[in-house]
């Protein structure tokens, strides 16, 4: 597997890629199309390092993508980073791409004190996964306001 930072020519995988996310087990809900856009058109002004878009590749092909955001958290003593998103294509799943993803991950932010995610109740799947890389459920509850 070959993780590669977005690049311009990503756009309209990445785009539709993101569609199929936030229609499936991985998102409570549907969003517009402009997110995904406006995410894209946000990581490549290059202006925002606390943001990082890569795309996951597998013999030559686009199997997935990352959304990765790095922030400090007195709680954790340091750097966090949030696994925003992951998304497998359903053709390359099962092939232990998530394992190999997770190991990356790992070792790219090897100085981070702590990682993070959220995860839908109803991906069990992906939840075995996350467990066993050593995440565990965090007993907060996520508020937000838009």
């Amino acid at each position: 597997m070959i993780v590669r930072d977005f690049t311009a020519s990503d756009r309209e995988e990445y785009i539709a890629m993101s569609a199929d996310f936030y229609s499936g087990d991985g998102a409570l809900h549907p969003i517009g199309k402009d997110h995904f856009e406006n995410t894209f058109d946000h990581i490549l002004t290059g202006n925002d390092s606390s943001v990082r878009g890569v795309i996951l590749e597998q013999d030559g092909k686009t199997a997935g993508y990352s959304l990765i955001v790095k922030y400090w958290s007195c709680e954790a003593g340091g750097q966090t980073v949030m696994l925003d998103e992951i998304y497998i294509k359903a053709d390359f799943r099962g092939a232990g791409l998530g394992s190999a993803f997770m190991k990356w991950l790992s070792g790219e932010y090897a100085d981070a004190k702590r990682f993070r995610l959220e995860v839908c109740p109803q991906n069990r799947r992906v939840m075995g996964l996350y467990e066993r890389f050593g995440y565990e459920v965090l007993d907060y509850i996520q508020m937000i306001r838009e």
